[in-house]
């Protein structure tokens, strides 16, 4: 299905639905490229949606695994169908509360942070656990309430080489008489490596 190794599957490769967010291409790329990924890595993806992350992780990791969290049965159903569709086996799919379900997960080498309703902090704190030494955690993040008190978070759980990057996309649509610019939402993405 997406014969390259770089990172980019365009968004409409993907099924999807309306009511199951994906993280866009553009911003995808940034955060696959913030985790730093190696084969043979374990990688989680909390809050997977449609799984773009989890598809575009297993096929940087080869031979590694993509554990895929949602508690929302559709994202679960769509990351499913997404994974069928590219051919994927490296990667699992778990049905739950995030909170929960980390708990009993063996470390991870990277992990991404997505939709969280709400628990982002929450689910921070708990990751720090999870992740190996020297292990990286990548956080989409699109309000500033979250943003902040991610950023206090990794401050107080000591993480290292804490970057923010703010990414604003505008993508191209044709009109009647030409081309025009369709901007966005901005998305914060915040990395930090454990120390």
């Amino acid at each position: 299905m997406w014969n390259y190794k770089t990172p980019g599957i365009p968004d409409d490769a993907f099924e999807r639905s309306e009511n199951v967010p994906i993280t866009k291409e553009e911003v995808r790329v940034i955060q696959i490229s913030k985790a730093r990924l190696c084969p043979g890595y374990t990688v989680y993806d909390i809050g997977c949606g449609s799984g773009s992350i989890s598809i575009e992780a297993a096929i940087q990791i080869e031979s590694g695994k993509v554990i895929a969290i949602d508690y929302d049965p559709n994202a679960i159903e769509l990351t499913k169908k997404n994974i069928e569709k590219f051919g994927l086996t490296n990667i699992s799919v778990i049905t739950g509360n995030a909170k929960e379900k980390i708990l009993a997960l063996d470390q991870a080498d990277a992990i991404f942070i997505g939709g969280t309703g709400g628990d982002t902090e929450e689910i921070v704190k708990l990751c720090q656990d999870k992740l190996k030494s020297g292990g990286r955690i990548v956080i989409g993040i699109i309000l500033i309430e979250t943003l902040y008190s991610v950023l206090k978070t990794l401050e107080k759980l000591q993480f290292d080489s804490v970057d923010i990057t703010q990414v604003t996309v505008s993508k191209s649509r044709k009109t009647s008489t030409g081309t025009m610019m369709l901007a966005r939402n901005p998305v914060t993405i915040i990395s930090a490596t454990k120390i």
